[in-house]
């Protein structure tokens, strides 16, 4: 069974920066890869970023690309997003999840671990 709790999610300004983390319980993290999803309000919920469990290969959607940053580290058993020249349309929930194989899947339920969910709100 593995935990995650998010945070560093909240209200900024467009362009600013936010620094997601997710930690994670259990002893075998690293053997996880693990995604950020976001779901906006009437939107499905879509995989944003996503890392191997090394931390070797990732995964960022189009609209991300160039902004956002997923990164591990196995010895704190925490993944993070750390997203800059944030955009109004980036507002949404962000999840983390994990599981239990080497690489990320685009689909939610490809995921068996995830989080709570911390809100991101970017204003104009």
């Amino acid at each position: 069974q593995v935990q995650l709790v998010e945070s560093g999610g909240g209200l900024v300004q467009a362009g600013g920066s936010l620094r997601l983390s997710c930690a994670a319980s259990g002893r075998t993290f690293r053997n996880y890869a693990m995604g950020w999803f976001r779901q906006a309000p009437g939107k499905e919920r879509e995989l944003v970023a996503g890392i191997n469990s090394s931390g070797t290969s990732t995964y960022y959607a189009n609209s991300v690309k160039g902004r956002f940053t997923i990164s591990r580290d196995n010895a704190k058993n925490t993944v993070y997003l750390q997203m800059n020249s944030l955009k109004p349309e980036d507002t949404a929930v962000y999840y983390c999840a994990g599981r239990p194989y080497t690489y990320y899947g685009a689909e939610a339920d490809l995921y068996n671990y995830w989080g709570q969910g911390t809100q991101v709100t970017v204003s104009s």
